[in-house]
């Protein structure tokens, strides 16, 4: 019988859980060193509307669009709005009653589970940090791949700085000090990311940034 791999911001004194119903900024912690916050996490915009940045970035994608990690569901709704076909899938109970009551298709699970639609979905997203969800990016990666139609594309958030590149265990963080289980995590740049591209058989179809955030599409090569 395989173990339970945490997941982000889960377990402990589920500090997502809250901030996600307060508004509360979280902090992504390095668990290798105690005192390092790698990302501080802006919870509020989560709960938001698509802004400017997330909608350039649904402009250049065609549905059906899953949405990995759709934590409450912006990109989701903001999809719909497009007149796409949008689902998002995540992980935490939290964020999903948070989603549907906003409006919006959603379920929980992961994304290394079965996923209905599998190999039709047009646009996987991962935004918000997602390419780093389970610490291991060629094989979120490959399990993107496999989601995808013959014809799909893969949406990707990247670290700003290219050449960037980390696998670790983080915790999530809240400005009270209540701390969620380790999980594993990645963060991956531009770069980075091109050097494994070959042998998952994806390519590189358009990469752009705005307003300091870095993004990528990715295609199955033919």
């Amino acid at each position: 019988m395989s173990l339970a791999v945490a997941t982000f911001g889960a377990g402990g004194a589920e500090p997502y859980a809250s901030a996600l119903r307060g508004g509360d900024l979280l902090y992504l912690s390095d668990t290798r060193t105690s005192a390092t916050t790698r990302v501080t996490m802006d919870v509020s915009r989560w709960n938001a509307d698509a802004d400017h940045v997330d909608l350039t970035l649904l402009s250049r994608v065609t549905g059906p669009v899953l949405d990995i990690g759709c934590g409450p569901g912006r990109m989701v709704r903001a999809a719909m709005n497009l007149g796409m076909h949008a689902v998002g899938i995540d992980v935490s109970a939290a964020a999903l009653e948070i989603a549907g009551s906003l409006g919006g298709s959603f379920f929980q699970g992961s994304v290394f589970d079965r996923v209905p639609g599998e190999g039709m979905w047009q646009t996987t997203l991962l935004v918000d940090g997602n390419v780093g969800i389970g610490g291991d990016i060629p094989s979120l990666l490959a399990r993107c791949r496999d989601l995808l139609s013959a014809t799909g594309e893969i949406v990707i958030e990247l670290n700003a700085d290219a050449s960037h590149e980390e696998h670790y265990f983080a915790e999530v963080v809240d400005s009270h000090g209540n701390r969620s289980d380790s999980f594993p995590w990645a963060e991956i740049g531009l770069d980075r990311l091109c050097l494994m591209l070959d042998h998952l058989g994806l390519e590189l179809v358009q990469s752009w940034e705005i307003d300091g955030r870095a993004f990528c599409r990715l295609a199955k090569i033919t």
